[in-house]
């Protein structure tokens, strides 16, 4: 810290773990809030900044409501990939770094073989892998590209792919198309990755447990 120009503390407190989850989420954020502030009067308007900084806001409340209505479901997913050998992380746009992180912390601490994806890119190799063996996981929330990731899942299913869905509470498109859809409230896109990682999160910790991994190693 001593050799930066300037520099921004997270006060996330000490990892407890290898595998890095609230430094992540921190991070983001910190960066998030970063960009806001370069860019506001610059390229967003009053009203954008104010509409973004109440998002960021309101995460950790969301958050909470995420885990709550959530964990259970997530639990029972766990269960039923836990023997799994390999899985595939797809996200677009904003949450593409999110399938990303996803795909890492189910290697950091499950010892899955797993990788992160672009969705849009999915026919470039990953397509030829996928089969009823192999659990996809699709960041999913109803945003400018929603339709697109969509459109990404029916083509995993056309090869009998089994798909794991994170989207918006209320939205019932993915029931008939996803072997589980995990709800979690609503937020603007732009901040929407904070939110999305931590179903991904949870996910990998209880396939870890459930395999007898440690994951504070």
């Amino acid at each position: 810290a001593r050799e930066t120009d300037g520099g921004i503390y997270l006060h996330a407190g000490p990892e407890i773990g290898v595998a890095s989850t609230k430094a992540f989420t921190c991070q983001v954020t910190v960066l998030a809030m970063l960009a806001l502030r370069i860019s506001h009067s610059r390229t967003i308007s009053d009203a954008q900044y104010v509409e973004l900084v109440l998002a960021l806001s309101s995460l950790p409340n969301k958050i909470e409501d995420l885990i709550r209505l959530n964990e259970t479901k997530i639990i029972e997913i766990a269960k039923g990939y836990r023997f799994a050998h390999h899985c595939l992380f797809l996200g677009r746009g904003y949450n593409y770094p999110v399938a990303l992180e996803g795909a890492l912390k189910m290697k950091e601490i499950s010892y899955i073989h797993a990788e992160g994806y672009p969705a849009a890119e999915m026919k470039h190799g990953p397509i030829a892998l996928i089969d009823h063996l192999m659990p996809v996981v699709f960041v999913a929330m109803k945003d400018s590209i929603y339709d697109k990731v969509k459109s990404n899942i029916q083509e995993v299913r056309a090869r009998k792919g089994t798909v794991i869905a994170i989207t918006d509470e209320g939205n019932d498109e993915l029931d008939s198309l996803c072997e589980f859809v995990i709800h979690i409230p609503t937020v603007a896109e732009e901040v929407s990755p904070i939110l999305t990682v931590v179903p991904l999160q949870l996910l990998s910790y209880h396939i870890a447990v459930m395999r007898g991994c440690d994951v504070d190693m």
